[in-house]
């Protein structure tokens, strides 16, 4: 690999071992044998910055984030990825605060949603990334598609599944059931595909679950910075 991937993690570190474990695959599958990427992970305490989540301070959620990647510039990072698709909220900060190239989430979503043709997509994430229109609008912008999201009563359902069971390890299978009549919902409200928004929904979601096709933010994120590491 010509590149050292440097990876914001820990948010949750589900998701960062499951990040981990597509890059290296990616990796082994192209070049065989014993070899692996180069990846420097800088892993944070998710509980307090939910916290500040919650509370709406998102200045220092930003500061937190800002210095955790000059930290890894750094170190030696030729590029930054983040785990976690909510804390993209604040990408202009942590772009505008380091000099080397930043791998938007959404961006790497957008560009499979484009090349698959589709249109409207149906969004799935936390709350933040639901709601407060960060995640939609980039993906409006930028790849001129229609994002539909579930009512609020599912949107609370989806982001305590999140926060209470996928970010502390549990499977449930109710909540896998959930997921799946959100997503038919979605569909029949005209979605033609689905993003999975959070980096744990991989752990739950399964193929069949949805009658369209899902996009999973954690398995493109992490290819895109494979193919980037690459270039």
């Amino acid at each position: 690999m010509k590149k050292l991937i440097g990876m914001i993690g820990g948010v949750s570190w589900e998701s960062t071992a499951l990040y981990y474990k597509l890059i290296n695959e990616a990796v082994r599958e192209k070049f065989g044998g014993l070899n692996s990427a180069k990846v420097l992970i800088y892993s944070l305490n998710y509980d307090p910055i939910v916290e500040l989540e919650r509370q709406g301070n998102w200045q220092a959620v930003a500061e937190t984030l800002m210095t955790t990647a000059k930290n890894l510039e750094q170190a030696g990072a030729d590029f930054l990825i983040l785990g976690c698709n909510t804390l993209h909220k604040v990408s202009k900060e942590i772009e505008n605060a380091v000099n080397i190239p930043f791998l938007h989430i959404a961006d790497a979503i957008g560009d499979a949603l484009q090349k698959s043709g589709i249109k409207k997509v149906g969004l799935l994430g936390t709350q933040f990334t639901m709601e407060e229109g960060f995640y939609a609008s980039r993906l409006q912008d930028k790849f001129q598609l229609e994002v539909i999201t579930p009512p609020i009563e599912e949107r609370e359902a989806i982001d305590n599944i999140i926060y209470q069971e996928l970010c502390l390890g549990k499977l449930l299978d109710n909540s896998r059931k959930t997921m799946s009549r959100i997503m038919n919902s979605l569909a029949e409200s005209g979605a033609q595909g689905i993003i999975l928004g959070c980096t744990e929904f991989g752990i739950l979601v399964k193929e069949g679950d949805s009658p369209v096709p899902t996009f999973d933010s954690t398995i493109l994120h992490a290819g895109k910075a494979v193919s980037l590491a690459l270039e």
